[in-house]
């Protein structure tokens, strides 16, 4: 790192003398951002989850909470707190929201390893819901998860906070990335993918639907229950996007051994198509449109751009 040096005409110069990096460094930890913001979603969905023991059977509340209070990174809850802290947003609606996002993200991996869709044993190191539970109790427990987040989201406190509208707009938001308009769309397509020759321009598309979709309404809801204007959300919208994109791809380049080693894998991914280099390379511009995305903000935006860096050098 290079250092401009600039003497001051003052009687002891030494103490005059500043030195001022190039690229300023980050003020935040990220891992320890991550890992504050992660202990209060923690204990936000606890709470949730045990508010719906007394209407569920015993079996069915093991199997929700095994699935949910298993150690996941809780990336799409943490940006949606993120960009809410950028516009100022209130604190309570806001954890409420992630949480909301998050059950349909953890209903959605249940429903994945499902045998009829991509037939996953395990699950960040332990088994699926539907090999620890069985597939009845599974597929109950991620339908009640994708319910549960808009029984949140529908909280009638939340409304009297935002208003009727602007509570019925975050409603729409995330019903819109978590069904046929987005995660759905993106899962049905997967299976057309044999049909037709597949170009990266198709998975981004694929991808900007299956991973995308829910990652930019993360980030989209904590800027609308900031308050912020039109075109701050269309920044937000468009720096969320493209870190979604980041986030599959580094995905797709993280499993290439655990696909190698796993024949009833799937081997066709952004990786496979292009190769480890380009995309590698398509990772890099993503993360340069991301930074470009809020470089508006300038330092207000630190966590935003911590979160992108993150995701992009992450190795697990």
């Amino acid at each position: 790192m290079r250092y401009h040096l600039t003497t001051a005409t003052s009687k002891n110069k030494l103490d005059n003398v500043c030195c001022q990096a190039d690229t300023p460094q980050p003020t935040i930890d990220i891992r320890r951002y991550f890992g504050d913001r992660k202990s209060l979603i923690d204990a936000a969905l606890d709470k949730y989850l045990k508010s719906t023991a007394p209407q569920v059977t015993p079996l069915l509340y093991q199997a929700m909470c095994y699935s949910v209070l298993d150690g996941g990174k809780r990336f799409r809850p943490i940006l949606t707190l993120a960009v809410g802290e950028l516009f100022s947003a209130k604190r309570v609606p806001l954890l409420s929201f992630a949480c909301a996002i998050e059950l349909i993200h953890c209903y959605s991996l249940i429903h994945d390893d499902l045998p009829s869709l991509d037939n996953d044993d395990f699950r960040r190191g332990k088994p699926s819901c539907h090999k620890r539970f069985g597939e009845a109790i599974a597929l109950l427990a991620g339908d009640a998860l994708l319910t549960e987040a808009f029984f949140i989201a529908s909280d009638p406190a939340l409304a009297r906070i935002f208003g009727s509208s602007l509570s019925a707009k975050l409603i729409r938001e995330i019903s819109a990335s978590a069904g046929m308009r987005g995660m759905i769309s993106g899962q049905s397509r997967e299976f057309e993918l044999d049909k037709c020759k597949v170009t990266p321009d198709i998975l981004e598309d694929l991808d900007g639907l299956k991973t995308g979709a829910l990652i930019t309404t993360a980030a989209r809801v904590g800027a609308i229950i900031g308050g912020t204007t039109r075109k701050d959300l269309d920044r937000i919208t468009r720096y969320a996007r493209s870190l979604g994109l980041v986030f599959q791809i580094t995905d797709d380049i993280l499993d290439e051994h655990e696909i190698s080693q796993d024949a009833h894998k799937s081997s066709l991914n952004y990786l496979s198509v292009v190769g480890k280099a380009k995309a590698k390379e398509r990772v890099q511009t993503l993360y340069a449109q991301c930074l470009k995305e809020i470089e508006p903000y300038g330092r207000a935006a630190e966590t935003l751009r911590e979160i992108a860096r993150y995701i992009t050098e992450r190795t697990q």
